[in-house]
């Protein structure tokens, strides 16, 4: 055999054995039948400073169209050793964009609230001045402000909407100045005192004697209550996401710590569940509300209740302390120092109990106690002619509100009794009333309205 007839046998064997590989490369780089590849071979991004430029000279396939480049997929399977590729890159895993590089998270931007902008990262205190008639002697009503550094929810909290209500200052107090901005997803925004003129005078009320509470969202030109209810709102309620408003008991009572939520609200209902193991009272919020105008303007709002009225409970302040760091935790805004995990008693259905007759009450339950139906749970008594009568359960549950030894007069709200449901009778109930609610065909039949089972000035 002469040797130019061998070397063309040797270079069409070269050719034969090409063949499948260069299929195969192409294979490759369809994303078909990726290899795994290791870490020193996998192509760096782009834009990474430190690696080569990526490839864009690329060969042509057989139908002469350009293949992606390596580092891009181009189908539904990954390209090869993906999570090493992130790691050696820095990578965070956001999708790419057009161009192949990976879309940057949003920036956090500076908070405007107030007519003030909070830088990213701080904590600030800001002022809320609402529209009175003095206005050279108004005084602005602190705001505090925790900006973090990252995307989050806007959670806000408000206090002493009820000037004599001051447990709920406390609260807000110790857990905005337990925050750490530059480790905060979202802002959280706390009123420690929203009726400052309330709380000068000790009093429940605004100084025109109305209930802040009664008038929300509140109208910018009506009365003196209106104004105030109307300037919150517009210039602090509304920047919120989610709203908790701490109250305590009215009028010489006492709560346990609870949620007041509309059980009947799914997204109050899942609201409700990241506070841990706080008490769930299913409790629709009436007209003028601060929680019932920001639900109805899509805020997801609870009331908290914890303690009485003029006076600080610090075993109050804590329980609520502790569910609004539980909140932080489940909204992935923070990690929390304590995390409560507990089972949440739920009640559906709750009941005040009253004085029949005016006299002295001396309680015999204390709160949060279990009661039995038939169980006396305090008397009132004359003191001029020594006759009294008992106060008695009328069912079996647990006592969530009570009166405080006073003197009462007849109709006196006394006790509030809750029952205690599941879930799934929570969940039942919901589905009840919502076909309760529902107009029936046919016809229109109005019932009357029903008087509201409050106590003389609404715990709320």
């Amino acid at each position: 055999m002469t040797p130019t007839l061998n070397r063309t046998l040797i270079a069409l064997a070269l050719v034969a054995l090409a063949s499948p590989l260069a299929a195969n490369e192409r294979e490759d780089e369809d994303g078909r039948h990726t290899a795994p590849a290791s870490a020193d071979q996998a192509a760096p991004r782009p834009e990474d400073p430190d690696g080569p430029p990526a490839a864009s000279d690329q060969p042509a396939d057989d139908a002469g169209a350009e293949t992606a480049p390596a580092d891009v997929p181009t189908g539904d399977t990954p390209p090869a050793n993906d999570e090493t590729a992130r790691e050696e890159t820095g990578d965070t895993g956001t999708p790419p964009d057009d161009t192949g590089a990976p879309a940057a998270p949003d920036p956090v931007a500076p908070l405007e609230l107030l007519g003030k902008t909070v830088p990213v990262g701080t904590f600030d205190t800001l002022y809320w001045t609402p529209d009175q008639s003095f206005r050279s002697i108004a005084t602005p009503v602190p705001v505090l402000v925790a900006h973090g550094t990252r995307p989050g929810p806007h959670l806000c909290l408000t206090a002493a909407v009820h000037g004599d209500e001051l447990n709920g200052i406390e609260m807000v107090r110790r857990l905005m100045y337990e925050l750490e901005p530059d480790e905060l997803a979202g802002t959280v925004v706390g009123v420690p005192i929203v009726n400052l003129d309330g709380f000068r005078n000790g009093s429940r009320y605004l100084s025109d004697r109305r209930d802040l509470n009664r008038y929300f969202p509140g109208r910018k030109n009506g009365s003196a209550a209106s104004r105030v209810a109307w300037s919150l709102f517009e210039n602090i309620v509304r920047h919120c996401d989610y709203l908790v408003d701490l109250h305590t008991g009215s009028q010489k009572r006492v709560n346990q710590p609870q949620l007041r939520a509309d059980l009947e609200n799914p997204q109050v209902v899942a609201f409700a569940k990241h506070f841990g193991g706080m008490t769930v009272l299913h409790s629709p919020s009436s007209s003028g509300m601060l929680r019932a105008a920001a639900v109805d303007e899509g805020i997801v709002a609870v009331t908290m209740e914890a303690g009485g009225p003029n006076r600080l409970e610090d075993d109050a302040v804590d329980y609520g302390v502790q569910a609004l760091e539980t909140l932080l935790e489940n909204l992935d805004m923070r990690k929390a120092s304590r995390f409560w995990g507990a089972p949440q008693p739920v009640f559906y259905e709750s009941e005040w109990i009253r004085a029949s007759q005016g006299g002295i009450l001396l309680s015999e339950v204390e709160l949060n106690e279990q009661v039995k139906k038939g169980q006396i749970l305090g008397t009132v008594t004359d003191p001029i002619s020594n006759t009294g009568s008992a106060i008695i359960a009328p069912y079996d549950g647990r006592v969530l509100g009570m009166a405080v030894n006073q003197v009462v007069h007849a109709g006196f709200a006394a006790y509030r009794i809750g029952e205690e449901k599941s879930a799934e009778e929570v969940e039942a109930k919901a589905e009840q009333a919502q076909e309760r609610s529902a107009p029936e065909a046919g016809g229109d039949e109005s019932k009357p309205a029903e008087e509201p089972d409050r106590p003389d000035g609404d715990t709320e």
